[in-house]
């Protein structure tokens, strides 16, 4: 079979089929794959949550390692779905992996400005970072993460019942329509539109029909509707806005209650073991003006780490406002480094259009290569320790292990830094003893 015909299969909804797919990738096409390089990217979402170009986990590791990266993050939204495939993935390919989770919370100190979340006072993004552990279903953690699902499930069917009244043509069912474009039935809001474009096409059949629904919805006229259904990317920002985000005739403003405390999700996040992360847009916010206060403030939570989309604050065509964006990045490194938070980047790529990894060698980014690389090797080092020897970043043993946070760092940061793990090394670990596995990973990183 070709590679394209394995890599398509890579995004069945059938895990066995994706599996079977990366093996047969591994073994007849890892030849392919670049060198690696220094790029990496610590924060993908997969159809898990949602993907604009449909990868499974076992995807974006292939193409990760297709593409030469140093390291990838898989960063799906409420769930964690795709973290034993994803890490599985990382040991057939060869390739240094971890798996992150994005959520939004209420931050009540920030309450009366925006942060990270436009025009939701408030509302943050907030990431765990590190998850490895697979926990019983009756367990706090499991719960918690159903948790997690069940109220992201319910503000979906929420915003579709408030839309539904105002379009009744259109109408979906959240069940019927939206459930069976994702493989866990973990939908999004960009599910919802894609659902909500597909019975448009579904109900107005004749093109032209189409064409006028979706004029009189948008407030275009017919050529420009033609141009938006022939890219599709455009027509889904568009519908997206008309009906969900601010102004649109499905959007409610979030409340003390929509989402979860910032303060409960760090503790279920530690409760994982993971590694609790705050979260930076690009310091034009209220709530990001003093980046360093935010830190602080989130840190003195319980955040250890924080996450960037670096391509957000550089990749910008106005000239006054990149240098505005350049300099707040600046800053907020400057300001990770002096609290020696390790630095999680990445693309994201639940919008097309977004770069598949950034580049750390162009002009931008080449200054912060270093900063951003160790905080990979960091997060996919904490990822080694915490599944094979019980081991994590946060824990009280790994803070009175080392003698400052510079200290243990370093030694995450050199696990994270090991030539990729492989399976057969991964199933020797976990026939071992955990003090057996921390004494192999002391060993390996010291050259003993």
């Amino acid at each position: 079979m070709k590679l394209l015909n394995f890599e398509e299969e890579l995004d069945s909804f059938n895990s066995s089929q994706r599996y079977k797919a990366l093996t047969q990738l591994a073994e007849k096409h890892l030849n392919t794959a670049a060198p690696e390089g220094t790029n990496v990217n610590m924060h993908f979402h997969s159809f898990f949550s949602y993907n604009a170009e449909g990868y499974s986990p076992s995807h974006i590791a292939w193409e990760a390692k297709k593409n030469g990266l140093y390291a990838a993050g898989l960063c799906d939204f409420d769930v964690l779905d795709g973290m034993e495939e994803f890490l599985q993935a990382g040991l057939i390919l060869g390739l240094r992996s971890t798996v992150n989770v994005e959520t939004r919370a209420y931050l009540k100190e920030y309450a009366n400005v925006d942060i990270n979340s436009p025009g939701e006072p408030g509302v943050t993004y907030i990431m765990g970072a590190g998850f490895a552990k697979v926990f019983p279903p009756d367990s706090p953690q499991a719960k918690g993460q159903a948790g997690y699902r069940d109220r992201a499930r319910s503000r979906n069917i929420s915003l579709i019942n408030r839309i539904n009244p105002h379009l009744p043509d259109i109408a979906i069912d959240y069940e019927k329509d939206v459930v069976p474009l994702t493989p866990s039935g973990s939908a999004t809001e960009r599910h919802i539109i894609s659902a909500y474009i597909n019975k448009v096409k579904s109900v107005f059949e004749h093109p032209d029909a189409v064409v006028g629904f979706l004029s009189k919805l948008l407030g275009k006229n017919a050529e420009e509707t033609i141009e938006l259904l022939a890219n599709m990317p455009a027509l889904e920002e568009i519908v997206r806005s008309k009906l969900a985000k601010r102004g649109g005739i499905g959007y409610e403003q979030p409340s003390v209650g929509t989402f979860p405390a910032v303060e409960d999700f760090i503790k279920w996040v530690a409760s994982c073991e993971a590694i609790p992360m705050t979260t930076w847009l690009d310091g034009t916010s209220g709530g990001e003006k003093d980046g360093r206060a935010m830190l602080e403030c989130l840190k003195a939570k319980g955040c250890v780490a924080m996450n960037i989309i670096p391509d957000r604050n550089w990749n910008i065509s106005n000239a006054q406002i990149k240098a505005i964006k350049t300099a707040n990045l600046k800053a907020i490194v400057e300001a990770a480094e002096k609290m020696y938070l390790p630095i999680n980047i990445g693309t994201e790529m639940n919008k097309l259009g977004l770069p598949f990894v950034d580049d750390l060698n162009g002009e931008a980014l080449k200054p912060y290569r270093e900063v951003f690389l160790r905080g990979a090797r960091i997060m996919t080092g904490h990822s080694l320790l915490l599944r094979y020897a019980d081991y994590s970043y946060i824990s009280a043993r790994a803070n009175t292990d080392f003698k400052n946070v510079q200290a243990k760092n370093a030694f995450f940061e050199a696990v994270g830094k090991m030539i990729p793990m492989t399976t057969s090394q991964a199933m020797q670990l976990k026939d071992m003893d955990k003090e057996k596995a921390i004494a192999w990973f002391r060993n390996a990183v010291s050259g003993k």
